[in-house]
Formats: structure tokens, C-alpha cells, sequence
């Protein structure tokens, strides 16, 4: 009585191990189907044909534009409130045309004409003073100082960006977190069957010494 519930509290064990296995394999393989789908193939193709190169500032500039932008005063509180158009001209190392420069690929869409979007405000001479201190720090920082930009010739070849949304870090962990899981899940699987193969082999070893 007390051996046949042993094996059974075993047998349990065993079958919860097996099921923990197999639910990190799928989740595993779903956060990799999914990141693969949804967020890693479309930072793929913004890398793909893209590179760095030097920039130098030729011109800082505010246009007479001006867009609107959306803020958030609470819960239940959204307005629109509207910034001016700072352009940043740049040349590049790799080629004599000047190109408009921009935060990065998110900035970019958000608004091509622009190289820099202000946290949004809801005063319209706070978003201006922010613009204002942006193309000082442009002119007066880093005046003619070469610096490290980007470029991707399929979204927009005559832009260039200050940085990456998608640098090779995020990418790692993109690939890094689920297989890390789903090889976990191979390990337990395994290593239950492993326990189980080895625990039948004592069984049977155990029951020739006693015939």
C-alpha cells in the first residue's frame, strides 16, 4: 500500500516536470513567433541597407510651420497644443548633398519635415522655448564638430539619424529571452525522461536480485 503510493506521488511529480517542460517550450516558441512577426522583422528592415557615417552641421533653421501635437493634463484631460519646425541640415560623410537629420526612426514618421519633436506642452511658448534650446545646443554646442549618425536608404535616403530605435541590444534580448525559456523547458522535458528511463532500470535491476 505504502509502495503503490510512492509510485504514485512519483508518477504526479513526474507528469507536473513533463507539463512545465512543455509549456515553456510553447511559450518559447510563441514569444519568438510572435516578436519575430510583430516587432523584430519590421526592426530588420528598418536595418537592413542602412549604416553610419559622419555628420557635420551646414544649417540650423526654424520654418514659419508650425505642428500641432497632442499632451496630457491627467486622466481625463487631453488638448492640443502646437510647436515650430526646427531643421537640422547635416552633410554627410558618405555623400556632399545635405540631408535633414532627425532624432530617429520613430521621429522620422511621426514627422519627416522635422528634425525635432518637444516633449508636448500644453503652453504654445513652452514648446517654442524647447525648440529654441534645441537649435542653440545645435548651433553653439556642436557647431561644425563632426558626429556619429545613421542613415537607411528604405525609408527615406536623404534623411539621417542621432541614433537607432532598434540598436543591436534590443535585438538581443529579442532573440536572447525566448530561447533561453524554450531551452529550459528541452532541459526539464529531458531530464524527466532521463529520470524516469533511469528510475524503470533500477526497478528492473531490483527485481532480478530478488528472483
Amino acid at each position: 500500500m505504502a509502495r503503490s503510493r510512492a509510485v504514485s506521488e512519483y508518477t504526479e511529480a513526474e507528469d507536473k516536470s513533463m507539463r512545465l517542460g512543455f509549456l515553456l517550450i510553447a511559450a518559447g516558441l510563441l514569444s519568438l513567433l510572435g516578436l519575430g512577426c510583430c516587432w523584430l522583422r519590421p526592426a530588420l528592415q528598418e536595418r537592413g541597407g542602412g549604416g553610419s557615417a559622419n555628420c557635420t552641421v551646414l544649417a540650423v533653421r526654424q520654418l514659419g510651420e508650425r505642428f500641432a501635437c497632442t499632451f496630457s493634463c491627467g486622466a481625463a484631460c487631453r488638448g492640443t497644443a502646437r510647436y515650430p519646425c526646427l531643421q537640422v541640415l547635416v552633410r554627410t560623410s558618405r555623400s556632399s548633398a545635405p540631408a535633414l537629420l532627425h532624432e530617429d526612426e520613430r521621429q522620422l514618421r511621426t514627422n519627416p519635415k522635422c528634425s525635432y519633436i518637444p516633449p508636448c506642452a500644453r503652453d504654445d511658448q513652452e514648446n517654442f522655448e524647447n525648440v529654441t534650446y534645441k537649435q542653440k545646443y545645435w548651433k553653439e554646442k556642436v557647431g561644425s564638430q563632426p558626429f556619429t549618425c545613421y542613415f537607411n536608404q528604405h525609408l527615406r535616403p536623404d534623411d539621417v539619424m542621432l541614433k537607432r530605435t532598434h540598436d543591436e541590444t534590443v535585438l538581443l534580448h529579442c532573440f536572447l529571452w525566448p530561447l533561453v525559456t524554450f531551452l529550459v523547458g528541452v532541459l526539464i522535458v529531458l531530464l524527466t525522461i532521463c529520470a524516469k528511463s533511469l528510475a524503470v532500470k533500477a526497478e528492473a535491476i531490483k527485481k532480478k536480485k530478488h528472483l
